[in-house]
């Protein structure tokens, strides 16, 4: 129970290491950028809400210009009071005075002075008189100065509600965004994840296509070794020295098609190995029973890769010998200055709309003598192109069907020279 946690953190770390590192840097950045857009977000659309919450006070209230106006309003009644003594009318002035001088009571002040004409110094000035004529001015002033201050507090009570509607709005804009963006990101995730599973299958799926084609490829060579050691036991003196070079050709082909490290080289990103062939020597060596064979009276030289081209003609022997049971002509001829080699059986040919659909994997043709896995002529097709040529399928007059294998010259990037330098 104490074990898997560290094992998974293990291999989270090698995973990691395996990463390089400028796709670790590029995703690291993007796993912090919804929290990067938030924070930038908010910071740049809540400071003008900051702004006036915080620097102007959004509970400000105008209680200390009330408190002036009270003060200012008993002095003058006292003065207007016959029956109030001097002393308790000293007693009035000196509080309205203080209430003027007492700086806590009149914040914001400069904002409560721009609003309207009135200033604190007029009331100050006015109570500075120390008349009933000046008691009254300076309750003019004080009434005038509230009423800015109540005007001010409206339009801060105004700019407030308008501060919080617009922090609501950054609050839900950032929080759109930066979920908008996780889920950008999650599908990116997710469809990163998907590409890699769909590499991966076709990764398998190509891997288990060219095991496919090895074993198509391989059996024809093992049946002629088994067969051969088969006759060598039996076989006279003379006959021995035949098997024995039949044997070793085998095993050439076996070896070389049989290199597990160079399976999709040898049958799907076809790699060449490039030199000048007699093609008649090729074709010839190719002989065998119910097959005629037909080739130039001179060498035709041309460059090829000799086992890839020997394995592209027996496999269109091959499916030639299913089709019937007659004889099998191949000719080797020059057209248009490049060689072609023609397969032609004699059985009841295949329908025309069908020749594309033979050259995919897996198509088999209608009526086979013999079970195939339906390769043969894709792979025929991938060595042709991969030599600059192609192979077309056509019935013949007089019945049976022809495949015809056109060689052009092979393309120097799917050399095995080319690919090395």
């Amino acid at each position: 129970m104490v074990i898997r946690p560290f094992r998974s953190l293990t291999n989270l770390r090698s995973m990691l290491r395996a990463v390089p590192r400028r796709i670790y840097q590029r995703e690291l950045l993007l796993l912090l950028a919804p929290a990067a857009l938030s924070v930038t977000l908010l910071l740049n659309a809540t400071q003008p809400a900051y702004r006036t919450l915080i620097e102007r006070e959004s509970n400000w209230q105008a209680n200390g210009y009330q408190s002036l106006v009270q003060d200012v309003q008993a002095y003058y009644l006292a003065l207007q009071d016959p029956t109030r003594t001097a002393e308790s009318q000293e007693e009035a002035y000196q509080r309205a005075v203080d209430s003027s001088l007492r700086a806590q009571n009149f914040t914001q002040l400069p904002a409560v002075e721009a609003e309207g004409d009135m200033r604190l110094l007029d009331v100050q000035a006015a109570l500075a008189a120390h008349s009933p004529d000046g008691a009254r001015q300076a309750l003019n002033a004080a009434l005038r100065l509230n009423s800015q201050a109540l005007q001010y507090a409206r339009v801060v009570e105004t700019d407030t509600r308008a501060a919080l509607l617009a922090l609501q709005r950054a609050l839900l804009i950032t929080a759109f965004l930066t979920a908008l963006f996780s889920m950008l990101l999650t599908v990116r995730a997710l469809v990163m994840w998907r590409a890699e599973r769909e590499r991966r299958t076709r990764r398998e799926t190509r891997q288990r296509q060219a095991l496919s084609l090895a074993n198509h490829e391989l059996r024809r060579p093992l049946q002629r070794l088994l067969l051969a050691t088969d006759l060598l036991r039996t076989a006279p003196g003379e006959r021995q020295g035949e098997l024995l070079d039949l044997i070793d050709d085998s095993v050439m082909q076996l070896s070389q098609r049989a290199d597990l490290t160079r399976l999709h080289d040898l049958y799907l990103d076809v790699t060449l190995r490039v030199q000048h062939v007699d093609l008649g020597v090729l074709v010839r060596s190719l002989s065998q029973p119910r097959v005629s064979i037909t080739t130039p009276p001179t060498p035709l030289f041309w460059p090829v890769d000799a086992h890839r081209v020997q394995q592209l003609i027996e496999n269109l022997l091959e499916n030639a010998l299913k089709y019937t049971t007659g004889r099998v002509d191949v000719t080797l001829y020059e057209l248009d200055g490049h060689p072609e080699v023609s397969v032609r059986d004699y059985g009841e040919g295949i329908r025309e709309s069908l020749h594309e659909q033979l050259f995919l994997p897996y198509e088999r043709g209608p009526r086979g003598l013999a079970e195939g896995q339906g390769l043969g002529l894709s792979l025929v097709r991938r060595y042709a192109r991969a030599h600059g040529g192609d192979v077309t399928l056509r019935n013949a007059q007089g019945g049976g069907l022809i495949a015809t294998l056109i060689l052009g010259q092979p393309s120097l990037l799917l050399t095995e020279r080319a690919r090395t330098d």
